[in-house]
């Protein structure tokens, strides 16, 4: 790894202290970065510019995972939500939401959602996953195994949680038997769709046909992470390389379009979820670190870093109603 690229960061640009910080999202229109925290429902927004002091939080009912924009829509008006039990509209002025698109006709609640995004065809692809500290509910699907997952918690892992395509008219699960069900995101070429497995600690690849939005079903292996940690969210920037947050380790990895480790971020603590591209930084959330042994990594969990690595991101896809 001596020739790789590599970045340092000291310290928080948002000294916040999420429990599960995730979804960062760049709404270039008003400079503004929006992010959730799954375990205490709430969601975040604020100024690049401005910084901490204009660091507002909107408190939810349900977990928020995951944000888009929707086509022809305000931010600051609606926004596509991945929560709990499916795909949302949420009304940011009011603080409430409409469910578009359960992940099942009957509300289960061991399951919620995770990480998504929409695609070039406006549709939005949502995995879903045993919700936190939950046991066996044998309706949902046979157990593959019971662990002590790396979002702190013990719980069961069922084989028929899945990533699903939908929108606000039909769903499709389109891979099953997933565990952990992560990021999806495209290549500059829109020819491939890329997919995380954390559990796996598995980046998939996908051949996607921007024509009509179709993605085989037979993914192929991109990367295979070696380290403790696991991948966690990711971005893809315009040259085609993937920067994956890898969570346990403190580390965002630059993987280039042939799947090689290229380059790394090194963070102050440990639970690095995911990445955003601000420009030609990128915004990144962590998690908490409670139990970890290092004491900078227990006082930096949760919080939000910004760091320069001198390329742009793709920019991500409106969700259409």
């Amino acid at each position: 790894m001596a020739d790789i690229q590599r970045w340092t960061v000291d310290k928080p640009w948002l000294d916040i202290r999420c429990a599960l910080g995730e979804g960062p999202f760049y709404e270039k229109k008003t400079d503004t970065v929006r992010f959730v925290d799954i375990k205490r429902k709430q969601l975040h927004r604020v100024s690049v510019a401005e910084g901490s002091p204009s660091l507002t939080t909107l408190q939810l009912d349900v977990c928020p995972t995951v944000t888009a924009d929707i086509a022809g829509v305000d931010s600051r008006d609606r926004i596509a939500l991945g929560i709990k039990y499916g795909l949302a509209v949420l009304d940011v002025q009011k603080g409430t939401y409409e469910l578009v698109q359960p992940f099942h006709d009957e509300r289960n609640e061991r399951v919620r959602s995770n990480d998504g995004a929409a695609d070039p065809h406006g549709r939005f692809w949502l995995g879903s996953m045993t919700d936190f500290g939950l046991g066996p509910f044998q309706a949902e699907g046979e157990v593959v195994c019971y662990q002590v997952d790396s979002y702190g918690g013990s719980c069961y892992q069922f084989s028929n949680c899945a990533l699903f395509r939908m929108d606000a008219h039909a769903r499709e699960e389109h891979l099953t038997g997933l565990t952990i069900p992560n990021t999806p995101g495209w290549s500059p070429d829109g020819r491939t769709l890329y997919f995380t497995h954390s559990s796996a600690r598995q980046i998939l690849a996908m051949d996607y046909d921007a024509e009509t939005g179709t993605a085989s079903t037979a993914p192929r292996l991109f990367y295979q992470h070696a380290g403790a940690g696991e991948p966690d969210g990711f971005r893809v920037d315009v040259d085609g390389n993937v920067w994956q947050a890898v969570y346990g380790e403190g580390r965002v990895l630059k993987l280039d379009p042939a799947g090689r480790l290229v380059g790394e971020v090194r963070l102050p603590t440990r639970n690095i979820t995911c990445v955003q591209f601000v420009g030609t930084e990128l915004v990144i959330t962590s998690a908490a670190d409670e139990d970890g042994e290092d004491a900078g990594s227990r006082e930096n969990g949760g919080a939000v870093f910004r760091v320069d690595v001198g390329t742009r991101g793709l920019d991500l896809y409106e969700f259409r109603l």
